[in-house]
Parts: C-alpha cells; structure tokens; sequence
C-alpha cells in the first residue's frame, strides 16, 4: 500500500511538473502589454597621449547599447556592443548574469558586435594560451559595463508600441573581385555580384509616438578605419549618434550587423588615404589599391608612420558622411513606419549546427589556390528571438549575404532579420555560400569549413527555430 501511494505520489509530481513546464512555455509564447527601457554607455578607451582624439566627432566614443523588454509575461534585451568582435567567454558571462537579473531566459538575450575595425580596448585572450586579440576586451570589463546599461534600462521602462519597417542604402557592396590585371580574386568593389541594400529597422516608442530605442541592421563592414591610428565606432557608430541627435538624444539607437562577410563599404578612397600616410605611398587623390596599401601595415613590413592630421580629419568626416546618409534612411523609415503593435509575444531560442572542418596547410592571402586537411569539426551557435510579429535570427560568425537571403526567403514571416557576430564566436572564420567556395579570396581561404553544409544548415535551422516560434502562438 505504502508502495502505491509513493508511486501515486510520484506520478503526482511528475504531471505537477510537466503541468507548470507547458504552463510556463505557453506564457512566454503569449501576448502581453510592452514596456521598453533603453541606455548607453560609454566604454571608450582611455586616450593614448601620443595620438588624443580630436573630440570633434562623436564616432570617436564606443557605446554599447542596450533595449530591454518586458510583456508583463517574459522579459528579452537586445544588446549591440561597438567592438570588433564578442568572444564566447564574454557573452557567456555577460549573458549569464543579465539573464539572473531580467529573470529571463539566456536565448532571450541577443547580444552582438557592430564589428568596427577602429576599436581599441585592454586585449584579453579569448581562450586560454592564445594570443591575445585586439578586439576582444577583458571579460569582467565588458559584463560589468553591460550590466550597468542594463540596470539602466530597466529603471526607464515605460509602456511602448513597436513597428517594423524596412529601406535601401546604397553604400555596401560585394567585395569578392577578380583583378582586372592579374585576373585573380582579391577584395575590391564587385558592382555586378550580390549585396543586399536591405536597412532594417526596428522601432520602440511611447505610446504617442515618441521614439525610445531603434534597432538597425545593414550589411556592411565598418572597415574605413582599419589599421589606422585613432579610436572609432565608424559610419555605424556616427549612425547610431546621429540618429539619437535627431531625436534629441531621448532614443538610444543600436546598429547590428548584417550578412557581411562579402560586403565592404563602396567608397574606401579615404581609409585606404590613411593607410597610404601611415605607410609613406604617395595620395594622388585617385582611388589607391586598398590590398596593396594595406598589406605592408598589416604585415608589419613597414613601420608606421604619424597619420597625418588633415588626412585623418577627412577619413572622419567621411564616416559621419556615411553615417549621415544611413541615419537618414533609418529616420525615414522609421517615420514612415505606422504600423505598430502594444500587445507582443516575446520567446526565444538557440540551436547547434555542426559542419565538418577544414584546416589550411599553406599561406598565401588571395589569388590561389590553397590545400587544406581536415579539421575540428565547426559548432554554430544559431539564435531567434521572437518579438511580435518580428524574427531576429542570429548567429555566433560572418556570413555571406546569399545564406541570409536564402534564409530570409525560407522564413514564414515577413518580418525576419539576420544579426551576425552575434551571441560569441564560432572561430569559423567566413561562412561563404556554396557557390562562393570557388573565390579564391581572403574571406574564402581563410575559412574553416568544408563546402556543402553551411549555407542549408543555416538557413534551415534559423527556419526551423522562427517556424517553432509561429506554432507557439497559434
């Protein structure tokens, strides 16, 4: 008898738990009323006194920017960071402790890099015995600045409405090119080959209208600043600014990263100035071949040389320019945008791609053909975060823009983005496309992955995670 009852007892619980589990799933899949708080803080680098920034452009601070959710049911943040890159050490601890203090879970969290090229933070090895990385900051730096924005945006939640629209920038363009000289591939303006114009914009307002957080995405490498000699966010972080400013400085607006692991910036004349100052070629105000002016600085074949301050002041107010005419696109499309929604569902979730890996056994940039062993298989962290009728996929590396707009197309909802370097670092290297596995460009070579698993793997599995989100709320 006593036997029994325990077993009664048991399966009591057993369907007490598996009542409260379906309880809880359902309630983050179900609508409620959205609160939005959002902040920003800075995390600019003390300035080196050989080389003190200009103060004359606000591009010259890095910010990170977070928006954090609530539906009454569930809570999500949304959290751009202007580095280069996010090691997994930093998002793990990050993500750890903001989920511990919103009391949501981890895959609520979307955390990502706008991949400028002109940050500079205290180096910290991403694991232990390598390297230290230049973009890659100490772990408890960077969680305690997060969890300080954070805290910050929670204590300015405030009813909200969101809306989702989309516009062009024409400023990006792929960059995998054949030399018309030596007819090898090399990374130059390719006008003919994919690049997704897309500026996606994702708005947070008050009630009556007024705006409290902005989430971008474009695709394009903030890459003007490259080896130079001063501290910026680039034409994402001179966006971000000037869109706040438009607004007053009431909105915070974050900038994420679209597929751009084939997209550079169109016009580059004044970065690759830069790199030509450092490096003593002389500007003739024509467009400089970037690969051949950059290798020597890259390479440290050369030492480099004070930038000269007329030609850093132009490559600055070239990434307000750029700056300037994506934040114009985000404002219009963000006044233009009138559909908004109170009552949201918010739910997240995160799944593993694994693809066979390879290991290059030569050297050599671009223009060649490499050989290559097998390697470490490749984990991918892939990531959807559900917000009314939006789809904020994500992914832990650089990709092509072929494989997000496979995805984009698979996707049952209109509304669906692709933030990359997103939620750590793979250490995949680029993730072309399949077709693009025949470039023999850096991106390419330097890969980790075989061909033939990537681009389906991603775009199915990214497809899979916003079709589970569909069915929850149905």
């Amino acid at each position: 008898m006593r036997m029994f009852q325990w077993r009664e007892a048991v399966a009591f619980f057993v369907l007490l738990s598996c009542f409260v589990m379906g309880a809880s799933q359902a309630a983050a899949a179900e609508s409620g009323s959205l609160k939005v708080g959002a902040a920003k803080v800075d995390i600019t680098p003390a300035p080196d006194a050989a080389r003190p920034p200009t103060g004359k452009y606000a591009h010259e601070h890095l910010y990170i920017r977070v928006i954090v959710l609530d539906n009454g049911m569930t809570r999500a943040a949304l959290i751009a960071v202007e580095l280069g890159g996010m090691s997994d050490p930093i998002w793990a601890e990050a993500s750890r402790q903001i989920a511990a203090e919103l009391k949501c879970p981890v895959e609520n969290i979307l955390m990502s890099a706008t991949h400028t090229h002109s940050s500079s933070m205290p180096s910290a090895p991403s694991k232990p015995g390598e390297p230290p990385h230049p973009f890659l900051p100490p772990v408890e730096f960077m969680a305690g600045k997060m969890m300080d924005a954070v805290r910050q945006a929670e204590a300015r939640m405030q009813p909200a409405q969101m809306g989702y629209g989309t516009g062009l920038a024409y400023l990006n363009v792929n960059r995998d090119a054949i030399n018309p000289v030596t007819h090898l591939w090399t990374q130059a303006p390719n006008l003919v080959a994919p690049s997704d114009k897309t500026v996606a914009v994702l708005k947070f307002e008050t009630p009556a209208g007024q705006p409290i957080a902005v989430y971008v995405n474009y695709a394009m490498h903030p890459i003007n600043g490259y080896l130079v000699q001063f501290v910026s966010g680039d034409f994402a972080g001179a966006m971000s600014n000037y869109v706040e400013q438009a607004y007053g400085n009431d909105a915070v607006v974050a900038f994420t990263q679209g597929a751009s692991g084939d997209q550079s910036p169109l016009y580059m004349r004044q970065g690759t100035n830069a790199l030509a100052s450092e490096s003593g070629v002389p500007i003739t105000g024509n467009v400089l071949v970037r690969e051949s002016i950059e290798a020597p600085l890259r390479d440290r074949t050369v030492a480099a040389k004070p930038l000269d301050p007329e030609v850093q002041d132009r490559l600055e107010r070239w990434m307000e320019s750029e700056g300037q005419v994506l934040g114009e696109e985000v404002i219009r499309v963000m006044t233009e945008t009138t559909q908004t929604s109170r009552d949201v569902r918010i739910w997240g979730a995160q799944s593993k791609v694994t693809c066979p890996g390879r290991t290059r056994t030569d050297k050599g940039r671009e223009g060649m053909e490499a050989s290559y062993v097998d390697g470490n298989p490749v984990n991918l962290r892939l990531g959807m975060l559900g917000v009314g009728d939006v789809a904020l996929t994500s992914i832990n590396a650089e990709v092509y823009t072929l494989i997000s707009q496979r995805m984009k197309k698979q996707s049952p909802m209109t509304n669906t983005m692709m933030v990359t370097l997103a939620n750590g670092n793979a250490n995949s290297g680029y993730i072309p496309d399949d077709a693009s596995f025949s470039h023999n460009s850096f991106q390419v070579l330097s890969s980790h992955l075989k061909i033939g698993c990537a681009e389906k793997s991603i775009a199915d599995g990214m497809t899979d995670l916003i079709r589970q989100y569909e069915r929850l709320g149905r």
